[in-house]
């Protein structure tokens, strides 16, 4: 594993402190990893992708998560304030561009941080495409995913009362935010078991319970995102707004048995950019760990790492 060599908690002035951390080359190629979610946080694990000698590799929790405070926090928390962080981090860095790396939520980000700083972003290196689009949140909350997987599914839905069965976001954002912290603990669980079942091609919908703490942080944040769609202008915003990107060179690894964010979207994604490589792995779902994915990513990362040092 690789040591990070430098780690801070960087002040944003509005009440959080987020924290990043550097590892690998001081003099390599920078790129930022953004993790998923919103609210999972990022893990020594995610500098495996990077070969060290080649990477300036940059770590980041966005609010609320990992071991940025005030933990489970959506005060200032919206994705704007995300893409600021980002900025923040790069200028403190004194990095002029940077790589651009990231899966589900963490896909999303990173288009709408390149979107916004096109002149900042050198490559794109995604994974699990997740475009913040209620077709996508429809898949996943009301049903879609759940004729897969109805044994999980009935676990999801169960807790909340046949009445709020129309929009489980809203049924499960009233019992997250409703103050009682045991509460919150138990239905974060509930959000966090259903998403973590359907993340590997091999689960078999059990899945394992994260801690109390760790699910009440991502179950609140992502429906706090999900609740707001994202915080973005329209729907589809992703894609209507990919002609400010063409130009960029970037990567798309997407398994064709994700549950949580199907192929379609990564498809659409490739079709409206002109530089994008899409790379369908057969037997892989979500997770960044999935084998081939793991290993196409690393693939991807040392084939950037080729044409920088061309």
């Amino acid at each position: 594993m690789i040591t990070p060599y430098d780690h801070q908690m960087m002040e944003t002035g509005d009440g959080h402190k987020v924290y990043f951390e550097q590892c690998g080359n001081p003099n390599g190629i920078p790129v930022i990893v953004v993790h998923g979610g919103p609210g999972g946080g990022c893990s020594p694990a995610m500098r495996r992708y990077f070969n060290p000698k080649h990477y300036r590799i940059i770590l980041f929790d966005q609010r609320g998560c990992g071991k940025s405070t005030p933990y489970a926090s959506i005060e200032n928390n919206t994705t704007d304030h995300l893409i600021q962080d980002m900025e923040s981090i790069r200028y403190k860095l004194d990095i002029d561009q940077w790589a651009v790396f990231g899966g589900s939520w963490g896909a999303t980000l990173s288009l709408l941080y390149a979107q916004a700083h096109p002149d900042r972003t050198t490559h794109l290196i995604l994974r699990g495409v997740f475009l913040m689009t209620q077709s996508e949140l429809d898949w996943f909350y009301a049903g879609g995913a759940g004729k897969f997987w109805p044994d999980a599914w009935e676990k999801f839905t169960s807790p909340i009362p046949i009445e709020e069965h129309d929009d489980f976001i809203a049924a499960y954002h009233k019992r997250l935010f409703c103050g009682d912290v045991t509460t919150e603990m138990e239905y974060a669980r509930h959000w966090s078991d259903w998403e973590n079942a359907l993340a590997s091609v091999r689960s078999d919908g059990k899945g394992s319970s994260a801690p109390s703490a760790y699910a009440r942080a991502f179950a609140r944040l992502e429906n706090h995102y999900f609740t707001h769609n994202g915080f973005l202008e329209s729907d589809g915003h992703i894609l209507k707004n990919m002609d400010k990107i063409a130009h960029i060179p970037g990567f798309i690894v997407q398994g064709r048995q994700d549950m949580i964010c199907p192929p379609e979207g990564a498809w659409s994604l490739a079709k409206a950019w002109p530089r994008c490589d899409l790379r369908l792995i057969p037997t892989a779902g979500h997770a960044m760990s999935e084998p081939g994915i793991a290993s196409e990513l690393v693939r991807v990362t040392d084939l950037i790492a080729e044409w920088v040092d061309a």
